[in-house]
């Protein structure tokens, strides 16, 4: 999920949730993460869990994230496996009190997924989801 808006500036300030992130070199897992100014792959701080499913590229799994105004809570096959509690500081921790927009792709190469290379004899690739569901937290 990225910013809408990007109201706090370029990335990380302004935020992304990753609901899911797998990257083909490394077949069985599945990494939930957050990305913030605060809290990034970049400063050596990021938050995110990893979690091997031996069946990620061959069967249909659930990935959820609760998103409330305390946490961001990521879960695989209602398991949770990933958490990352609000400190209450200001947007370079905590930069998801903004509109947000969910993004699927398959993206290739750059410095992670192609940390390793890309093989040309794997195309043409695809990516099937069998459902998405969005739901709105009521404040009471």
């Amino acid at each position: 999920m990225l910013p809408t808006d990007w109201a706090y500036g370029g990335w990380p300030k302004s935020g992304e949730i990753d609901i899911i992130e797998h990257v083909g070199y490394d077949q069985n897992k599945v990494h939930i993460t957050v990305h913030t100014e605060a809290y990034n792959h970049s400063k050596g701080t990021q938050k995110g869990k990893t979690k091997v499913v031996e069946t990620a590229s061959t069967e249909f799994h659930l990935y959820r994230v609760d998103w409330t105004p305390y946490a961001v809570r990521g879960y695989i096959d209602d398991q949770q496996v990933f958490e990352f509690i609000n400190e209450g500081k200001e947007f370079e921790s905590w930069p998801f009190d903004k509109k947000f927009h969910l993004l699927m792709n398959i993206a290739v190469g750059g410095n992670w997924g192609g940390a390793e290379g890309v093989d040309p004899s794997v195309y043409p690739q695809t990516m099937e989801i069998d459902y998405v569901r969005v739901y709105e937290m009521i404040a009471k």
